[in-house]
């Protein structure tokens, strides 16, 4: 289904930031949606993980695109519409060498202490000077 210009770059723009997170980490939807600058769209986010690419002719797609190291707020591998989904991406984390644990009622959990990434910036925002909007330029933040 063709997507309007809007849905794509923000597509491209999930796809972009989740490329920065390092191997071996993990963040979550909410945290990308605010990287990119639309933190009330953490749904979104899913979405267009959902839908990356399986053709690696593309610019973003399944080989280039961790998708694996997105998970939800608690720390939980949220659950696919196929039955395996989730343990195939605790697997990919896994091999990462993240540990996933086994939660009472079966669910797989991340250690956000441990394995978690939530930088204020992307790294490539960094490296391009970015500030912050919630920063007046001299590393403190503007809410006090």
């Amino acid at each position: 289904m063709p997507r309007t210009p809007e849905a794509q770059a923000f597509f491209y723009a999930v796809y972009a930031a989740v490329q920065e997170i390092p191997e071996g980490k993990v963040t979550t939807y909410g945290h990308i949606a605010k990287l990119i600058g639309t933190p009330q769209r953490p749904r979104q986010v899913g979405t267009a993980l959902k839908h990356l690419p399986a053709d690696t002719s593309l610019r973003y797609h399944h080989d280039n695109v961790p998708w694996q190291r997105v998970i939800n707020g608690k720390g939980i591998i949220s659950p696919r519409s196929q039955p395996d989904g989730a343990r195939n991406q605790a697997a990919s984390l896994q091999a990462e060498g993240v540990v996933v644990a086994t939660g009472a009622l079966g669910e797989l959990m991340v250690d956000f202490a441990e394995y978690g990434w939530f930088p204020r910036l992307l790294p490539s925002d960094e490296a391009a000077g970015v500030v912050p909007e919630d920063s007046d330029g001299d590393g403190e933040s503007s809410e006090e």
